[in-house]
This record gives structure tokens, C-alpha cells and sequence, in this order.
């Protein structure tokens, strides 16, 4: 049985690790409605469909994925998608420029600043070039408490993701990075990353000059 990462007034946000890459699978429950997003179905389709049954808890009503969505195309994050959108009958969703690499038919190609409305919660895609070129973030401003930002390989504690050395590749995900998530959002804002354990923006904010100078 997983437990609850985040209890919040509106939504309930679970958690699990999958595959020998640390992956993070991320959902969001309803708890008015039952609506769920799942955030990357990255590997072991059994064990999110255990996720899945699991969220039954976190509301009075029928628990039902409205949506999955890939933050980016990279084969770590899609090894389960195409059965777990089968056992779901979900549609599926990643950013427009990533729906090419991604096998499974994307059914909503994201664009920058796409929200999406799911029965009590919405959800924003932030566009982050770099890592891939689809690669979003995907921002749930809680209106009771700090918004939850799930960067996927895009951000993580202690600096970017990766861009395999391209020096233009880094200097458009740390604009972006900064531009569209450090310059608009506060510090107490929850950081999900696509692997590894989560940070807030204010852990991070005072190392962004020393992220620029390295280069990666």
C-alpha cells in the first residue's frame, strides 16, 4: 500500500519508484470527483496499476485516470505507457515537439501555458527545451498552500537536466528554467522531479549562477 506523498485540501499526490533508473510515477487524485492524472508512466505497469487501486482511498468517488501525461520522450519514461493506458482507456498527453519520439499516439500535444481542467483541479504545462524538445513541466497551483511543480529530467535538487554536453541545449533549458519557473513562481513552491528524491525552489534559487558558470 502506498501512502499519500501529499494530503491536500483538493487533490491527494502519490508516489512510487520504478526501475533500475529510480523513476518517478506521479498521481493526482480528486478528492471531490475521483479525476486522476498520471504523471510518467515510466516502467512497471503492474505496480502503477497497484498505485492506481490504491488512490481508491483518497476519494468518496470513483477513482479514474482522465489523463496520462509524459513530460518527455526519453524511453525511461514510457516503458508502461502503452499498457497502462490500455487498462485505463485514458487519453494521453506530452509536449507537442516530443510527440514523434513517443510510440504510444499522443492524444493532446502540449503547448507552453496548456491547461488542462480535471474536476477539481487544473493542471499547467510549462515548456522546457533542452533536455529533449518537448519537455514539459506540469504546475498545480494549490489554492490552499505552495503550487507542486513536476519537472521531469528537466530540473532536479542541485541543478539541471541533462543536455549530453550541448552548450546551446544547456543555455536554453536554464533560460527557460529560469525565465518560466524561477522568475514566476515563489520559493516555497514543491519540486517532483522525473528521479530522485524532491527539493523546493527556495533549496535551489541561490545556486542558479553557479549552475550557468558550470554549464550543466
Amino acid at each position: 500500500m502506498t501512502e499519500p506523498l501529499h494530503d491536500l485540501s483538493d487533490v491527494t499526490i502519490r508516489t512510487i519508484s520504478v526501475s533500475e533508473m529510480d523513476n518517478n510515477v506521479y498521481l493526482l487524485t480528486s478528492k471531490s470527483s475521483g479525476a486522476q492524472v498520471l504523471i510518467d508512466a515510466a516502467d512497471d505497469a503492474p505496480a502503477i496499476l497497484g498505485l492506481l487501486a490504491d488512490a481508491q482511498e483518497d476519494t468518496d468517488a470513483e477513482a479514474r485516470v482522465a489523463l496520462i501525461v509524459t513530460t518527455h520522450s526519453h524511453w525511461d519514461h514510457v516503458r508502461a505507457l502503452a499498457e497502462v493506458r490500455e487498462a485505463t482507456m485514458a487519453r494521453t498527453a506530452a509536449g507537442e515537439d516530443d510527440v514523434a519520439d513517443i510510440a504510444v499516439p499522443t492524444d493532446v500535444p502540449l503547448k507552453h501555458h496548456d491547461v488542462g481542467s480535471f474536476e477539481g483541479f487544473e493542471l499547467e504545462a510549462i515548456h522546457l527545451r533542452g533536455h529533449t524538445p518537448g519537455s514539459v513541466a506540469l504546475l498545480y497551483r494549490d489554492p490552499h498552500g505552495p503550487a507542486h511543480l513536476f519537472t521531469g529530467d528537466s530540473l532536479f535538487p542541485g541543478g539541471l537536466g541533462n543536455t549530453q554536453g550541448d552548450a546551446d541545449r544547456f543555455a536554453s533549458l536554464y533560460e527557460d528554467v529560469v525565465t518560466r519557473i524561477f522568475d514566476d513562481l515563489p520559493d516555497d513552491t514543491v519540486v517532483h522531479p522525473g528521479h530522485g528524491r524532491g527539493t523546493t525552489l527556495g533549496a535551489e534559487r541561490g545556486s542558479l549562477m553557479e549552475w550557468k558558470q558550470r554549464g550543466w
